[in-house]
């Protein structure tokens, strides 16, 4: 109705899985990355899960896209189904003849084991790919793995894709279930969108729709995040209806209000209310934390006020919660940067041990990666709580921290000649340097930090897909996969198609060469340095020292 006024070719925020409207976000080439390789490494299983509305179908669908010519595939959108309707179903996919009534599972089981020999005869892959995978039996799920114990000595007969919602997870977890949990080659849960990936994905659709200028202001962007949290299918139907209120009043631009509205519509008041509570409870949570941080700052000897330069609390909120921090101007002191570099120095957090301020660091650093809580008392992450990060201990110079461009925590040296304390360091340039101190935030020269910081640094970073170890010429794997899109990337070329996912001498040629150009050793080796400065150049969700990754 709206698409004449806007000037749209097409509808922007269908919530049809239609693989040219899929916005591949970080979390998404990822996904997609981890069930190609499940496809090309024959292996069993492979398992995509998400929240719903997160796009798995949608990702599922340009997978399809990719999928070799020489492939049958079975797709089961309906899996509430029998073991024997299961079996007919996929029969039916496939074109396997049966005799009409039958209910005997051997015959669907013999039907099937012939198709799949004959198609392997045949060069041709076979591949079963079943969404809303989580409303599958166990009785259903065994029999699927059955299925894929036909095999050659390189490879299963029968691969299987499973889509699903987090509850999948949960129910391979079962003890009756680890033979087929075992099978599972490659898996990979989907995320929302993150805030800062919310525009991008806006312009995206609008553009494939055949509108190039920004119909959401950036008030609406950021409602928007809060009612949808992020879920694609939501954004879509919010935005849709928002498009619909424009149009019917003329309007040429969504409005946070507008938006609103559409949100009212679409999600109930009660949703629309519990995404308030949501908001309001962040609010006032760091609230809490900001006047817990006073208290302790008034009743506990104070720091040498003139030996710090301060700036706004809400500044400090924006680095730990940049999505909900209250806008409220709570203003510290903030004092004039000494003219006498050598009169200035970084204090320690009043009334913190060393081991308290460690923690506390860490704390913030996990925060800054947009997981508040990770780290336990002692500083180190509790199993099954990681996010797929990873920390990471070392010994360097600012160089090396400007190359890694990730958030770290350092240890300082107190100049009253007491013991060390930690802060982490937020943010980094030729001249100047933040740190989150305690509860302030602090910019001091880089000569000051130079002359306090002992050289060790903590920092967490985010290996890639499927990575196990240093990778060197001639592994294999999905991250050689990825690594292939990455440095593609950053060499303005083409990605190549590659059928043996191996690292070869041309991707250890452009990784020595990017060694070279950031100081590392160009051993053509890839571990944590050189992930880390990849994920610097491309890694949009991950935070930085320098937000332009400039080295």
């Amino acid at each position: 109705m709206y698409k004449e006024y806007f000037g749209f070719k097409e509808d922007p925020f269908t919530i049809a899985p239609d693989p040219q409207f899929l916005y591949m976000s970080e979390k998404h080439r990822e996904a997609l990355a981890h069930m190609l390789y499940g496809m090309k490494a024959d292996s069993g299983f492979v398992l995509l899960t998400g929240a719903v509305g997160t796009g798995k179908t949608t990702v599922c669908r340009c997978l399809l896209n990719h999928i070799p010519e020489n492939s049958e595939v079975a797709f089961i959108l309906n899996p509430k189904l029998s073991v024997v309707e299961l079996l007919a179903t996929i029969c039916d996919e496939l074109g396997i003849g049966y005799p009409p009534e039958t209910s005997s599972i051997k015959v669907f089981v013999d039907r099937l084991n012939l198709f799949l020999l004959d198609a392997h005869s045949r060069d041709k892959r076979v591949i079963l790919i079943i969404d809303e995978a989580q409303n599958l039996s166990v009785e259903v799920l065994e029999q699927i793995r059955l299925l894929t114990n036909l095999e050659t000595d390189k490879r299963k007969l029968l691969q299987v894709i499973l889509l699903g919602q987090p509850e999948l997870n949960r129910l391979l977890e079962r003890p009756d279930l680890r033979q087929l949990a075992q099978r599972v080659t490659a898996r990979y849960h989907l995320e929302p969108l993150s805030r800062s990936q919310l525009p991008a994905y806006l312009a995206y659709r609008l553009a494939k729709a055949g509108v190039e200028r920004p119909l959401f202001s950036s008030t609406a962007t950021d409602r928007l995040y809060r009612l949808s949290g992020g879920v694609p299918r939501v954004i879509n139907l919010i935005c849709d209806r928002a498009l619909l209120g424009a149009y019917g009043r003329g309007e040429h631009q969504v409005s946070a209000k507008l938006l609103t509205q559409a949100a009212g519509e679409i999600l109930g008041r009660n949703q629309q209310q519990r995404s308030r509570e949501k908001w309001l409870f962040s609010f006032l949570l760091i609230v809490m934390v900001v006047v817990v941080g006073a208290l302790i700052f008034l009743l506990m000897p104070a720091p040498r006020q003139e030996n710090l330069v301060r700036i706004p609390v809400h500044s400090l909120q924006e680095h730990l919660s940049q999505e909900e921090a209250p806008r409220e101007d709570l203003q510290l002191t903030e004092v004039p940067m000494m003219e006498n570099p050598a009169d200035f120095f970084i204090s320690r957090p009043a009334g913190l041990s060393t081991v308290q301020s460690r923690a506390l660091a860490m704390q913030t650093l996990s925060a800054l990666w947009g997981y508040p809580g990770v780290f336990a008392e002692d500083t180190t992450m509790p199993p099954g709580h990681s996010h797929g990060l990873v920390v990471l201990e070392g010994e360097g110079d600012l160089s090396r921290l400007r190359t890694l461009n990730h958030p770290a925590v350092l240890m300082l040296r107190d100049l009253h000649g007491n013991d060390g304390f930690y802060a982490t360091l937020s943010a980094l340039d030729e001249t100047m340097a933040t740190l989150i101190v305690g509860t302030d935030l602090v910019r001091v020269p880089v000569d000051v930090l130079h002359g306090q910081w002992s050289g060790d640094f903590t920092l967490l970073w985010q290996p890639p897909p499927g990575y196990q170890g240093v990778l060197r010429a001639g592994d294999e794997g999905i991250t050689m996969f990825w690594l292939e899109q990455q440095m593609a990337k950053l060499n303005g070329r083409a990605i190549r198609e590659m059928a043996d996912l191996m690292f070869d001498q041309v991707l250890v040629n452009e990784v020595r060469t990017l060694q070279h150009q950031h100081n590392l050793n160009p051993d053509g080796l890839v571990g944590p340095h050189t992930l880390m400065l990849i994920n610097s150049r491309h890694a949009i969700d991950q935070p930085r020292l320098n937000a332009y990754g400039e080295q």
